[in-house]
């Protein structure tokens, strides 16, 4: 469904070849697969499963998760409002509306499509921003459901499933006991297990960047569409900074769910930007400075 969000050529380019390099991988992952004669029709059955799971269920598995509620327009009517003006702006439906009660300062959107889709902002957030900033950041999360941000990163996390089962059904099914360990040759479930965990390596930093790719895209595109770079810039900031200040017991709960928030809820910069599912504050605020001095603002 077309919508009025921006679109940014270059990093749609950077997105698409990054797909098609972990479609590659998998293709040549599977082949390795038949070639050491291992019938993987069960585990891709199982993969399978839970790709279907997390494809039609990922908005109720995320407000579950992260004590998300939907919430009406009489219980939050300044939130519902901003949704409603931005979904106008867009030209896209509006999504269901919810509320998670934690005070580490974020936001998500989750769901399979338009239809089926949610945006979820904590009360530590609605303390924090001023209304045109939080209007900044539900314009980043509504492109996320515009462009179908959920979907694809689940589609693309699908080989990692894999490569990660292979690995555990490598080291507990006593493959590593088959008939090639007999004659001196390395064990089939060594090898399986070794290429699996290289596959799973390579899809997993694929990944990554492709996530990184899609904030950044969801950054240009909210920014296009209130044509206010310096509002989302101004949100950024303050929620990272923010963020810096949380307990670490309470960003560690959050973390497991950095991939579907608007900025990681990390307690500091020791992870490398390679493994990070967002791109670096400095990178974000430099892309919407240039936005800015385009709009001439």
């Amino acid at each position: 469904m077309a919508t009025r969000f921006a679109s940014d050529r270059g990093l749609t380019r950077r997105m698409v070849l990054t797909m098609f390099l972990i479609g590659l991988l998998y293709v040549a992952f599977v082949a390795a697969l038949i070639a050491v004669g291992v019938g993987a029709i069960t585990v891709l059955l199982i993969a399978g499963g839970f790709l279907l799971v997390q494809y039609f269920l990922s908005d109720r598995i995320a407000l579950f998760a992260m004590h998300g509620r939907e919430v009406s327009p009489q219980e939050a009517p300044e939130l519902h409002g901003m949704i409603d003006r931005l979904c106008a702006m867009a030209d896209m439906p509006k999504p269901r509306v919810a509320i998670a009660d934690s005070d580490v300062p974020n936001a998500f959107a989750t769901g399979r499509d338009q239809k089926h889709a949610v945006v979820c902002v904590t009360t530590g957030i609605m303390r924090r921003l001023e209304p045109q900033e939080l209007e900044g950041v539900l314009a980043h999360e509504l492109s996320h459901v515009a462009h179908r941000d959920v979907a694809v990163m689940t589609i693309a996390s699908f080989l990692g499933i894999v490569a990660g089962l292979m690995t555990r059904f490598a080291l507990y099914s006593g493959l590593g006991r088959s008939r090639d360990s007999n004659q001196g040759g390395l064990p089939v479930g060594l090898i399986i297990m070794l290429v699996s965990m290289v596959v799973y390596a390579i899809s997993f930093l694929l990944t990554r960047a492709l996530s990184r790719y899609r904030e950044l895209a969801a950054d240009r595109a909210g920014a296009l569409l209130t044509q206010q770079p310096s509002v989302l810039a101004s949100a950024l900031t303050k929620v990272t900074g923010d963020i810096a200040r949380i307990p670490t017991r309470d960003l560690r709960e959050a973390q497991p769910f950095n991939a579907f928030y608007f900025t990681p809820a990390l307690s500091g910069k020791s992870i490398s930007s390679l493994f990070s599912t967002h791109p670096p504050l400095e990178q974000r605020l430099e892309q919407l400075a240039r936005i800015s001095a385009e709009l001439g603002r």
